[in-house]
């Protein structure tokens, strides 16, 4: 929490205005403003410590400060108020026309007694109730259309899969690619006779039988 830094105080003395009844005992700080409205009155007990530039207001009623309070330093105190005893207020807090109890500690920078200010309280959501996800959107748009399980008989389609479909015409679509004839002993020994015409290859030919060509 941020709390702005008090200037410093040019003078040693505190202000005081109306009927304000200070204790001898009590400690008042440079820069203190203690002022009391007509018909109000202010008072300060024994032991009670102000802080350096406090402001104590008394306004439509009497505001008290018990013994041995302690007020910190840039406190206002504004209104119908009683700081019981030994009661702590942090620095620069906010007391308007609230009752401090005995011994009680007000941490700095807090706000008793404010209405104008309302906590806006945010409704929780339910941890119970569903979250709706993508598909439940779409039954929510779409309440006509009703889901078949995929196991229940009405699910089969007798029509083939269309990506199966475009598999057969593609593999249709693809050439056949040309066999590579298997060469016997007879082609052989005609590719060895037109090689080598006057080779001993043609004594093969007697022990191979004739070729086909009638030589």
């Amino acid at each position: 929490m941020y709390l702005p830094l008090l200037r410093p105080i040019g003078s040693a003395d505190f202000f005081v205005s109306g009927d304000v009844v200070i204790d001898e005992c009590a400690a008042i700080a440079p820069g203190v403003i203690l002022q009391a409205d007509a018909g109000c009155r202010m008072t300060i007990a024994a032991g009670a410590c102000v802080g350096m530039g406090a402001i104590l207001h008394a306004h439509k009623g009497n505001l008290e400060v018990a013994a041995g309070a302690i007020i910190g330093a840039g406190v206002l105190v504004v209104g119908t108020s009683k700081i019981g005893a030994n009661a702590c207020i942090g620095a620069c807090s906010t007391i308007l026309s609230s009752d401090i109890e005995q011994e009680q500690v007000v941490p700095a920078g807090s706000v008793f007694g404010d209405s104008s200010r309302h906590k806006v309280v945010t409704p929780e959501t339910p941890t119970d109730t569903p979250v709706a996800g993508p598909k439940d959107s779409v039954e929510q748009s779409n309440p006509d259309v009703s889901e078949t399980p995929a196991n229940t008989p009405e699910s089969t389609d007798p029509t083939p899969d269309a990506d199966a479909s475009d598999t057969t015409e593609a593999a249709a679509e693809v050439p056949a690619q040309p066999q590579t004839p298997t060469h016997g002993q007879r082609q052989l020994n005609r590719l060895m006779l037109t090689l080598f015409p006057h080779g001993q290859s043609l004594n093969r030919n007697v022990q191979n039988g004739p070729s086909t060509d009638g030589t």
